[in-house]
């Protein structure tokens, strides 16, 4: 039984770690009023958990357990800080002991069904014994490396890419850091099964694959009641939270409640690519209905089949959502916004940029990827930002929000003003480019990047007369970059840079053997999606992918570990330059202005330390004192999926 006189499970040599078992406060400090003693007798199999106070638990009587980790400084700043140590995995050594409880300790057919423990015929023997496994599993014992090599053995025998998700998702609900070992040890192969491309698919068929729940959904009819909602998840120390309305998933529009894996694939790279421990992260999908007619006439639809709620009702139900979040789960917790249509994304963005810890990355994490690929190109191509002009295909949220991170940091190069950096500058949209003629008509967003010129409505006339050194595309409209536009940017530039950066691969501008053919392989090629090595005269291209996943994993970790309170423009400039920095002479010799993402790790964990040292110099970090070694720091507070031992 549980004493109802203390409502935590508190630091102790039983349980390394402390969690509230009713959502409270965490107590603080080395020692503990309470420990939790586990039972389990010969008469008992269920087991049982039972708290005593110290006086009444004589060393003698746990002389069999292991000695608890004693607490250093740096540890001090980890469980306060960073990503949250709440079972001690992390702060125990590989041969410690850690025990597998949630509210009472889980053994036989419980443990191999809770996802956070289960390691399938990884159980020792002992372990076996001691947790009631004997028979519900095969005799062998196996290994976490020969898990590995078994479950991406099964990965690769689909051939169809959205088999091979649901292949993904079924381990995360079996065995989570099976999960998390797979992709870490294969990220370059799985990155584009578990994310774009092929997370685009799953939402568009999220209706017809949908098994079991992950993360929350809240919808109209929960409306006045979306703190109950948030009480509702198990978890309570949340770190990261990942939300979308479904209305502009990836390229594809709206896809309403089935846009909830966008959330969940953001999150599982998170933890893989950012070291942040899933129990801090959740998945959130806001279901305001939606107008794409085939859902509502789809008898598997899993969200509310009505129009989309607009103006105030939509209005009311976010600001409800936003005021819950910070009053659950406090002042520092992450919350990033991920495809909500334009009119909604520039407006939540402004609206609680100055109270919540906010970060759209569709604006501001699609421009700091794209921010490091330029400056890294520059060293292929020369010169500097202020030399070169840059035209976008496309001005919604990615347009003009890489539009303005390249004024910010070209200003902070030059000393210039902002609104002079912005005439090398160009966006066309769907009605042409974008001039000063057309102003008064223009979204509020758009409205900067307007200059003075006659009206272009044609791409490949906007190149001819703009004569850009970089051509961007954001527009979410598959081979616009047609053979005419390409050869018109390789015919005034020697190394044309072309970024096409529309998900997933089918809305790519044009594809990376179009852009190196038809420009004699002279041009500079990232994409959103990735592309496979092209070959061209005898000459093998590696296309770049501009991949969000480099910046926001790392950029988060930052932010939690420095505990950082908001997100400032000049965060996301630190974040490009430490991405920028990691691409090697090896590199650019293969044309590549990003780094690979088999170094994803190292690479999350320096960006990581440079937010965290920018957010420090203006004073944002609330994590005192200041690590010395931020670095080092960083790869601390990340998550490791190996298995630990149970007692």
């Amino acid at each position: 039984m549980i004493s109802s006189s203390s409502c935590s499970f508190l630091s102790n040599s039983a349980v390394a770690g402390s969690r509230s078992i009713c959502g409270g406060a965490q107590r603080k400090g080395p020692s503990s009023p309470f420990r939790v003693v586990c039972l389990a007798p010969s008469n008992d199999r269920s087991g049982s958990v039972v708290l005593d106070s110290p006086a009444a638990v004589k060393k003698e009587q746990i002389r069999n357990e292991p000695t608890s980790v004693p607490d250093t400084a740096e540890e001090e700043q980890v469980s306060a800080g960073g990503p949250r140590d709440v079972y001690g995995e992390d702060r125990a050594t590989e041969d410690q002991f850690v025990t597998p409880w949630n509210v009472s300790v889980a053994s036989g057919y419980t443990l191999l069904r809770d996802p956070h423990f289960n390691k399938g015929l990884a159980f020792t023997e002992k372990e076996r014994d001691a947790h009631y496994l004997r028979g519900l599993l095969p005799p062998t014992v196996i290994s976490q490396e020969t898990q590995v090599k078994k479950m991406i053995q099964h990965v690769r025998q689909y051939q169809v890419p959205l088999q091979k998700y649901m292949a993904m998702m079924d381990l995360q609900e079996r065995n989570e850091r099976l999960f998390y070992k797979l992709l870490i040890e294969h990220v370059e192969e799985l990155l584009p099964v578990v994310y774009t491309p092929t997370v685009g698919e799953a939402c568009q068929k999220y209706g017809s694959i949908f098994m079991r729940p992950q993360g929350l959904y809240i919808s109209l009819k929960e409306k006045g009641r979306i703190l109950e909602v948030l009480r509702n998840w198990p978890e309570k120390n949340i770190q990261v939270i990942v939300v979308t309305d479904g209305e502009r998933i990836l390229g594809l529009g709206d896809l309403g409640c089935q846009g909830m894996g966008i959330p969940v694939g953001k999150l599982s790279l998170y933890t893989a690519l950012g070291g942040v421990r899933p129990s801090a992260c959740l998945p959130i999908t806001i279901d305001v209905g939606t107008n794409n007619e085939s859902l509502l006439n789809d008898e598997l639809y899993i969200g509310l089949k009505q129009r989309r709620a607009t103006g105030q009702e939509y209005a009311e139900l976010m600001h409800e959502f936003m005021t819950a979040v910070k009053q659950n789960y406090g002042e520092k917790v992450l919350i990033q916004f991920e495809d909500f249509a334009n009119h909604n994304a520039f407006d939540l963005l402004e609206k609680y940029r100055s109270t919540h810890l906010v970060f759209n990355d569709d604006i501001q994490g699609t421009a700091s990827v794209v921010l490091a690929g330029l400056v890294a190109a520059l060293k292929l191509v020369g010169g500097n930002l202020a030399d070169h002009r840059f035209l976008f295909l496309g001005a919604g949220e990615a347009g003009t929000g890489i539009a303005e991170l390249i004024a910010l940091e070209t200003s902070k190069q030059t000393n210039a003003p902002l609104e002079e950096v912005r005439k090398n500058i160009w966006l066309v949209d769907s009605k042409g480019l974008i001039v000063n003629s057309r102003k008064e008509s223009l979204q509020h967003f758009k409205k900067p990047w307007a200059h003075d010129h006659e009206p272009v409505h044609r791409l490949v006339d906007a190149v001819n007369k703009i004569k850009p050194t970089v051509l961007i595309g954001t527009s979410g409209q598959g081979r616009t970059f047609t053979k005419e536009v390409i050869e018109a940017m390789a015919s005034i530039n020697e190394k044309p840079i072309i970024l096409s950066l529309s998900n997933p691969t089918s809305q790519s501008e044009c594809t990376a053997e179009e852009a190196y053919k038809w420009s004699q392989g002279r041009a500079i090629f990232a994409s959103g999606s990735p592309f496979p090595p092209v070959e061209y005269e005898g000459k093998v291209f590696v296309p770049g992918q501009a991949n969000n996943a480099y910046i926001f994993p790392g950029f988060g970790l930052g932010l939690i570990m420095s505990g950082t309170i908001r997100v400032h423009d000049d965060l996301l400039l630190a974040a490009s330059e430490a991405l920028a920095a990691q691409v090697s002479e090896e590199n650019f010799e293969k044309g590549l202005i990003y780094p690979p993402f088999t170094n994803i790790r190292k690479i999350s964990a320096h960006i990581a330390a440079s937010v965290a040292a920018k957010a420090y110099e203006l004073g944002l970090a609330t994590r005192l004192p200041q690590p010395k070694d931020l670095v080092k720091f960083a790869e601390s507070c990340m998550y490791t999926p190996a298995y630990r031992s149970y007692r």
